[in-house]
């Protein structure tokens, strides 16, 4: 997917200690970016002024991630965040991770979040603010 696709950016440097006994970037620590940008995106969202008083929230349930070219320290990408999907409960987030200045990623993802009652553990409707933010950031 193309650079312009993404919506929000978060810089993410390699460190030393995310390589592997390979000396290649290990896989988790591809789903810590990941998580990193979903953060970043999550605070530009304002995404807890929506939780009611820390009631209610996201939840992760499910992540993947394609691996399309290995990284070893140093480096730095940057982890692009776009809205993929908007459903009744949850929305589904991509990530392309690309080198800095680089047009072809490293690796792909994909992450679906489910707005919940935290005590209840059931799913909620997605507030209707937050669905206007998300929709706000979709591709048209």
């Amino acid at each position: 997917m193309s650079r312009e696709r993404y919506v929000h950016w978060t810089p993410q440097a390699v460190r030393w200690g995310d390589m592997d006994a390979l000396g290649h970037v290990n896989n988790v620590a591809y789903f810590v970016y990941c998580e990193s940008a979903r953060m970043a995106f999550f605070a530009a969202l304002e995404l807890e002024s929506y939780s009611e008083g820390g009631r209610q929230g996201p939840a992760l349930v499910s992540a993947s991630c394609t691996f399309r070219q290995q990284v070893r320290h140093p480096a730095t990408l940057e982890v692009g965040v776009r809205v993929a999907r908007i459903g009744g409960r949850s929305f589904t987030l991509d990530y392309g991770l690309y080198r800095r200045g680089e047009e072809e990623p490293v690796a792909e993802g994909s992450s679906v979040v489910v707005w919940i009652d935290y005590a209840a553990g059931k799913a909620l409707p997605l507030p209707t603010k937050l669905r206007s933010a998300l929709e706000a950031r979709a591709p048209r």
